[in-house]
């Protein structure tokens, strides 16, 4: 009589750990404030013909667009959007590096 071979039980699923990496509020607060608002929403990823880019609007303004910048880390990235959020709600300073004035190609 031939043995038959025991399926192996498949492993129990894995997930990403709950505890933070740091504590509340102190990575991108700007960010978390403009979420968590209701209203806020940010975008990463490409825009062709845009390699990366992360942009933060609300539900009438876009109040940053960033371009991701050649060995720029995606945290780089983030906090750059968190430094241009925070100039748009406090000063009304709107950073946009996608829709440059005066150029009719991108990057």
């Amino acid at each position: 009589m031939a043995s038959r071979r025991r399926k192996p039980t498949p492993a129990a699923p894995r997930s990403i750990s709950a505890k933070p990496l740091t504590s509340p509020g102190q990575f991108l607060p700007n960010l978390e404030q403009f979420v968590l608002s209701g209203d806020g929403q940010i975008a990463i990823g490409a825009i062709k013909p845009i390699a990366c880019a992360a942009i933060a609007n609300d539900g009438h303004n876009m109040l940053a667009a960033l371009v991701r910048r050649p060995d720029e880390t995606l945290q780089q990235l983030l906090e750059r959007l968190d430094q241009a959020v925070q100039l748009a709600l406090n000063d009304a300073v709107f950073t946009d590096e996608i829709n440059v004035p005066g150029s009719s190609s991108r990057r």
